[in-house]
């Protein structure tokens, strides 16, 4: 990471979170261009934006432990996976990753998955217009990692809740120039939606010390500990609002992005509803074109380094920005462009290096899912004309709303 000619970073000032929300692709076009490694005040920390950094720096875990944001730390508290590392982070993959081996999700994605996606579709599919984000897309992805974690006694509508306040929690992310947070109100949705889990989950935690079964939290509390032991509650809760944000809505999300992206080409939506296999290849340039989770992951220098041509200093906090990592003009051909038969070239969707999304395959697997079972119910699926697409989020980004129309 070193060049012969070091710079200091660039400082952002003029641009708001207000902005980012609503358009991080101009924001970040320009510092891919101009400032690939830009400190950003009001965030507190550095943001990288082009895919060759991102990709250098996750893939470092040595030089690049992870960290979390302030905002993240102060959502989930110590102890989360997103800011392990070493044998801790090791011990927390062990605790979640077994579920999420490809041929665990395999045997029961389906089951899981499809009748509550055909209930869903029963249910407006004679209405002939639906706002698809709100009243498919978010259903299907909260209740599946819902029942799979075990949540299967929690309504639909609380868990999407209880994602939406620990959104607002996580993304509450301006800082004042004394380092403290500009909105401490912005916490009380994250902290309302906590209370209400660890009143529900506790009492679920109590039985499965005893009587474990084969739902997630349970696999969590007992798989690789010793004899008569459960891990605490300690590290369960942290990694429980990790799942609930970033597993919980995010399906829901590539879902409406990947429509979303196929409505910008109707000869590839016409493609991909006449053959059900192109589907996993539009998902994966849905996620590419627009990733769920925009920017999260944090990393920090363990000694003073030279990145992208600016020096960093010891313990400089830097913000990976795979959505912009996604969009890198040197990586892909008319990267803000949605193109079923774009080469394949890995993206960052989820992640990279040790700290990659455990749950990959599962993520991917309920947004297959959701689709056959769309594209199999309501093949002539149209973009309503009265609406636009309004896309929202730097965090977490996707359709807030999307409307779609069909003949009955």
């Amino acid at each position: 990471m070193t060049t012969t000619q070091a710079l200091t970073p660039s400082w952002i000032t003029e641009v708001t979170m207000a902005d980012l929300e609503a358009d991080p692709h101009s924001v970040y076009e320009r510092l891919r261009r101009e400032a690939p490694v830009a400190y950003f005040p009001q965030l507190g920390l550095h943001i990288v934006s082009t895919r060759e950094l991102c990709m250098e720096i996750a893939k470092d875990s040595a030089n690049w432990p992870a960290v979390i944001s302030p905002a993240g730390g102060r959502t989930f508290g110590h102890g989360a996976i997103l800011n392990s590392n070493g044998p801790e982070h090791r011990d927390l993959r062990d605790m979640v990753e077994p579920h999420l081996q490809p041929s665990e999700v395999d045997k029961y994605i389906d089951p899981l998955v499809r009748p509550f996606a055909r209930e869903r579709l029963a249910t407006i599919e004679d209405n002939g217009a639906a706002d698809i984000v709100a009243e498919y897309f978010e259903p299907v992805s909260v209740r599946a990692l819902g029942d799979l974690l075990g949540l299967d006694d929690v309504s639909t509508d609380k868990l999407r809740e209880w994602f939406h306040k620990l959104s607002v929690s996580f993304t509450n992310a301006d800082m004042t120039a004394d380092g403290e947070f500009a909105n401490p109100d912005g916490f009380i949705p994250g902290d309302e939606a906590k209370a209400e889990i660890i009143a529900h989950v506790d009492p679920k935690i109590d039985h499965w010390i005893e009587h474990p079964d084969r739902t997630a939290i349970s696999h969590w509390l007992h798989d690789g500990m010793p004899e008569g032991q459960t891990r605490s509650r300690d590290v369960v809760y942290p990694n429980l609002y990790v799942f609930l944000l970033g597993a919980m809505q995010e399906p829901g999300h590539a879902m409406g992005t990947t429509l979303a992206g196929l409505f910008s080409r109707p000869e590839q939506l016409e493609r991909v509803i006449d053959d059900p296999t192109l589907i996993p290849r539009a998902v994966n340039e849905g996620m590419r074109w627009v990733a769920p989770i925009w920017s999260a992951a944090v990393k920090v220098s363990t000694s003073e380094v030279t990145v992208g041509g600016v020096t960093l200093p010891e313990g400089s906090l830097v913000m990976l920005s795979y959505g912009s990592a996604n969009n890198d003009e040197n990586a892909y051909d008319a990267p803000t462009s949605y193109d079923l038969d774009r080469a394949v070239i890995p993206n960052m969707t989820f992640g990279g290096g040790v700290h990659a999304c455990a749950g990959t395959y599962f993520a991917s697997a309920v947004v297959r899912i959701a689709l056959e079972e769309l594209f199999e119910t309501i093949p002539n699926i149209e973009l309503d004309p009265n609406h636009d697409v309004d896309f929202w989020g730097w965090g977490f980004r996707g359709p807030k709303e999307l409307h779609v129309a069909w003949e009955v």
